[in-house]
């Protein structure tokens, strides 16, 4: 694994199918939907974009309306697992000097980890948020988040993600977030 620190400039989030009628099957899905605000908040006041999708909308439904707010740019509707096998998606998300990915969102050892593994293809440096993920079964999400790991991902909780951004304490995004941390 190359180790490598997240930087503002070189950084794209992507969340990845958290939506009305998936989320609530997800263990500790309470947790999975703050972490996410938190992230889709720390994007806008760092100015990192962020792209989404939305895995089959008409029988999954929508994004879930409290992370939509935080959200521009229209969702990628996909119906395959890895974001990668469906046409049009390396376009969606490509932006110029992007060359680390956060990636966050469910299900951890379905779209999450096949995801993983194709932007580590593309030599994209990844970080998934481990709090920020979820899957139905917690040891499916917990031997995901290992494999992933194991083959060069950097698996994070919210806090060192964020931080890592960051980079110093005192600068005026500092004092924006560090509310998002202290309940």
């Amino acid at each position: 694994m190359k180790p490598h620190t997240l930087q503002t400039k070189t950084t794209l989030f992507l969340l990845v199918d958290i939506q009305e009628k998936l989320l609530p099957a997800i263990h500790s899905h309470q947790d999975v939907l703050r972490n996410a605000k938190k992230l889709l908040t720390a994007a806008q006041v760092m100015s990192i974009p962020v792209r989404y999708t939305e895995q089959y909308p008409q029988g999954l439904g929508t994004t879930i309306q409290d992370l939509r707010e935080y959200l521009e740019d229209p969702p990628f509707e996909k119906q395959s697992f890895g974001c990668f096998n469906e046409q049009g998606f390396n376009e969606y998300i490509f932006c110029p000097q992007k060359t680390q990915m956060v990636l966050f969102g469910i299900e951890s050892h379905i779209c999450i980890h096949t995801t993983a593994l194709q932007l580590l293809k593309r030599e994209y440096q990844v970080t998934v948020v481990a709090d920020a993920c979820g899957s139905r079964n917690p040891e499916h999400h917990r031997l995901a988040l290992s494999n992933m790991t194991a083959c060069g991902v950097h698996v994070l909780p919210l806090e060192s993600v964020i931080y890592q951004l960051l980079q110093r304490a005192g600068s005026p995004e500092f004092s924006k977030l560090l509310p998002l941390f202290k309940n």
